[in-house]
């Protein structure tokens, strides 16, 4: 088993923060690496982060972390809000709701956000396995009575 650099999982929940989950304008790139793509970036030397993803209802990205320039930390994630959900109001509330969960994110588990969130008649849950070194999870969003809004998969752990 790869060992795990000691301060990798603090970096991960400060980048985390300091992109898509805070909104922080300043981590996005203007001009992406791959065309069609939305770019953040967090760098706190040695580390560097980033996070490139496709799509908005339904999406799929991939986030890095290097460490002196060398990728050492991946992870995939693909999902989105339910194909019915058209109605752009809904929309923009899961999406904000999201944010606000993803802010909960704890050096323990810094993948996506906490195993449980509440907050505006929504509710949002986050199922991992595994460690930081190897791991998948699911996150979903659910009306309080139970309606499915959105699911999230996603996997990744150290490179070797």
């Amino acid at each position: 088993m790869p060992s795990i650099p000691h301060d990798l999982a603090a970096f991960l929940v400060e980048a985390k923060r300091r992109t898509y989950a805070g909104l922080d304008d300043d981590a996005t790139v203007a001009a992406p690496l791959l065309a069609g793509s939305k770019q953040l970036e967090h760098r706190a030397p040695p580390y560097a982060y980033r996070d490139i993803y496709f799509g908005m209802g339904f999406f799929v990205g991939q986030e890095t972390v290097s460490k002196d320039d060398r990728v050492i930390w991946s992870m995939s994630y693909g999902g989105g809000a339910r194909a019915e959900i058209t109605d752009r109001e809904t929309f923009l509330a899961i999406y904000k709701f999201l944010r606000h969960a993803l802010l909960g994110v704890s050096v323990a588990q810094p993948y996506r956000g906490p195993p449980r969130f509440e907050q505006a008649g929504m509710v949002y849950r986050n199922e991992v396995e595994g460690a930081l070194d190897r791991f998948h999870g699911v996150e979903t969003i659910a009306q309080q009575d139970g309606t499915q809004l959105y699911e999230l998969r996603y996997c990744g752990g150290l490179l070797r």
